[in-house]
């Protein structure tokens, strides 16, 4: 009897310890399969800030780096005595092309900032590096290219001829031996300097230049038609002609040689017009007849 308690207690051990050694065995064979797991979590992660890295590259535009005078500015030298391509409310300078250059920042990712200074100082300012671009109701002329370079065309107007009600000037082929008032390096300007011993007197100004035609101080004004339209509103005693001067189209200047900025400005361009932006903005400050 005491031979089988012995025994039984030996088997009991013996099977003690093998569950034993095997609940070891299985603990130590679970913990590969937990670092595992651990690892395998790690790399997902390390995957998933890889691919946010990746995502946020993808989100960088072509116009990310482009070096502008500023840090994450966009300057537009312009000349804001222009109505309705851009003129002061206030303290603000709106219009035309205030708004297609605000447009076009924020498509580049840029703050738009406005210089405005005398018409004739808007190309120096580019070339000088005080300014990025010029936008100023400026046409697009042979002279101008020279010192510029111009992105593709936003606008066309014409040029026209502001007269009094009983002036004997009907067509432009009466500016002949007259004096003619522009606004100083307009494109009326430039093509006042054609006209055949017409004496031309230059405003800082395009109303300064309307004024001294209501003052008898000149024969007739060379304008923009929107510009003109706009100076000649709710006054009497002066017309537009109806023979226009001459046609233009108007384009933004930049330095001559910077094809970075000209090529995302002409990109930006493009997205507005397909989007029907400009013709929008247009339409907010030129109502139809």
């Amino acid at each position: 009897m005491k031979k089988n308690l012995i025994l039984m207690a030996a088997a009991g051990l013996a099977v003690f310890m093998i569950t034993a050694c095997s609940s070891n065995q299985s603990s130590t064979q679970s913990q590969p399969s937990d670092t595992k797991s651990e690892m395998q979590s790690g790399a997902s992660d390390s995957k998933n800030t890889a691919d946010d890295k990746s995502d946020a590259k993808g989100d960088t535009s072509d116009a990310g780096s482009l070096q502008t005078v500023k840090k994450g500015k966009l300057i537009m030298a312009t000349n804001a005595e222009f109505p309705p391509y851009e003129f002061h409310e206030g303290d603000d300078i709106v219009g035309i092309d205030a708004e297609i250059a605000g447009e076009i920042a924020k498509k580049l990712g840029l703050e738009l900032e406005i210089e405005d200074v005398a018409f004739s100082a808007v190309i120096p300012e580019v070339i000088s590096g005080k300014a990025d671009m010029v936008m100023a109701g400026m046409s697009v002329t042979e002279e101008r290219k020279q010192n510029v370079d111009f992105s593709k065309t936003y606008a066309d107007t014409v040029q026209v001829i502001i007269v009094k009600d009983n002036s004997d000037i009907a067509k432009p082929e009466h500016l002949e031996k007259k004096t003619i008032g522009v606004q100083e390096g307009t494109t009326g300007a430039i093509l006042a300097e054609g006209v055949k011993d017409a004496n031309i007197e230059s405003y800082n100004k395009g109303v300064d230049a309307v004024q001294s035609l209501i003052q008898n101080k000149v024969d007739a004004v060379i304008i923009d038609e929107e510009t003109a339209k706009a100076l000649i509103k709710d006054t009497s005693g002066i017309k537009i002609l109806d023979t226009a001067f001459a046609k233009e189209e108007y384009a933004i200047a930049v330095k001559k040689g910077n094809k970075e900025l000209l090529t995302q400005i002409d990109k930006a361009l493009a997205e507005l017009e397909s989007e029907g932006k400009i013709k929008e903005i247009v339409k907010k400050y030129i109502k139809a007849e």
